[in-house]
């Protein structure tokens, strides 16, 4: 314990530079368990992103791409699924609930899905989360419009607003339906998921804005008014997907080897949370250089706490050998430099700590509206335990090299150095 308060008090007598060097491990220890946290969430966010439901059906293709397109409205489908397929589908009697979509659409570059209202029934995120009508009121007309939060803040729509949807992903005059607009009826709150930067439409309004258009565009003279199209019969004859859910999740292969070996037609059911792991192992590589970054910066500030302490000891070998006259052994004296190097680095952990704590509580709304991640500011987890732990570790093994050069000058060398 003296040992420990002798460093202390030479600590004390060097405040300043002690205090640059306990700064800059306090960043870099910010900066790495932010890092952890951020990657640790983001992981579990996407995961997340859908939840709930038991299978993702669609044309058949790669578990991959049917997450893309389906969920995350990322590129375009292969093919589509009939509707005879679907409703097939929904009748097998292990199936509690089903949710088609249909994608192709956009707006201002958003994609535009055409669902029922069962997607706001059924749609799950994160854990267990239902979606939420922050503004207005679901579809109940066949021109209404739901939109994600971020549609709504981006383009700076409020309820009773009109907009157009365009067909496909390009938003150019010829693929407009001018001629069927549509009213924006509800604005949801924020989920951190892609629902946030969808139009969410009727299903049936999906094939009203496409009557009279071929190949992707109107045919001259089928202009069909929107008075026309509610009397018509808007049916679909295909959608891209649909969400399943089940009566059982025992149920859960079997009904998906009945839609994979489905006669009439291609079809690929997939487990969401199977295909988001995969599709996590994929563009997940990023999580690991971004750790692996935060690294570097740690092992740059530790860089600054031995040059500090090598320098000072320089400065110190009087010092040192008038410990040793007084009867210090030449252990107390690598004692004296490790606990240096602990302290400081004890120090930059707690500090870094605190500060990380202080960024999250400021920042986390921001970060919940803006990314969807919903950071905690409590203890840390097992992992960044064992990173904190590491960097004091590291710390002690930092201090060994001024301490192994204290521990190895002799008296005379100190005594021999003049003022």
């Amino acid at each position: 314990m003296a040992i420990f308060r002798l460093a202390l008090q030479s600590l004390l007598s060097r405040r300043f530079t002690v205090l640059l060097t306990v700064a800059s491990i306090a960043l870099s220890v910010a900066l790495l368990i932010g890092v952890e946290r951020i990657r640790t969430e983001a992981r579990a966010s996407f995961a997340d992103t859908l939840s709930g439901t038991d299978l993702l059906v669609g044309a058949r293709s790669g578990p991959i791409q049917l997450m893309l397109y389906a969920v995350f409205r990322i590129g375009n489908a292969t093919n589509n699924m009939s509707w005879e397929s679907y409703q097939a589908i929904a009748a097998h009697p292990r199936v509690s609930w089903t949710v088609p979509l249909s994608l192709g659409d956009s707006h201002r570059g958003f994609r535009v899905l055409g669902t029922t209202a069962g997607y706001f029934e059924h749609y799950r995120y994160g854990r267990d989360q239902a979606l939420v009508v922050a503004e207005g009121e679901r579809f109940s007309d066949l021109y209404d419009a739901v939109l994600g939060a971020e549609v709504a803040a981006q383009l700076e729509y409020r309820i009773g607003d009109s907009l157009v949807i365009a067909h496909g992903a390009g938003d150019v005059s010829f693929a407009r339906h001018d001629d069927q607009p549509f009213r924006v009826a509800g604005i949801l709150a924020p989920t951190g998921t892609p629902v946030d930067r969808t139009v969410h439409v009727s299903l049936e309004a999906i094939e009203a804005i496409h009557l009279g258009w071929e190949g992707g565009s109107p045919m001259p003279g089928f202009e069909i008014d929107p008075e026309r199209a509610r009397e018509m019969d808007l049916e679909p004859g295909a959608i891209t997907a649909a969400l399943i859910g089940l009566d059982s999740r025992i149920a859960t292969f079997a009904v998906q080897r009945y839609v994979n070996e489905y006669p009439h037609e291609p079809l690929l059911a997939v487990v969401p949370g199977i295909a988001l792991s995969e599709l996590w192992s994929v563009i997940g590589v990023a999580e690991n250089a971004l750790l692996i970054v935060s690294g570097f910066v740690v092992l740059v500030g530790f860089i600054g706490l031995l040059t500090a302490l090598l320098i000072g000891l320089e400065g110190r070998r009087r010092e040192m050998a008038i410990l040793r006259s007084l009867g210090a052994r030449p252990g107390h004296v690598f004692g004296l430099i490790i606990g240096e190097a602990f302290a400081v680095t004890f120090a930059g952990v707690v500090l870094g700590i605190a500060l990380l704590v202080a960024m999250l509580w400021v920042g986390q709304p921001l970060i919940a509206s803006e990314l969807g991640l919903r950071l905690g500011f409590g203890l840390p987890a097992l992992r960044e335990w064992l990173l904190l732990g590491g960097v004091l570790a590291a710390g002690l093994l930092i201090g060994l090299v001024p301490g192994w050069r204290a521990y190895r000058r002799s008296l005379s060398d100190g005594l021999s150095l003049r003022l």
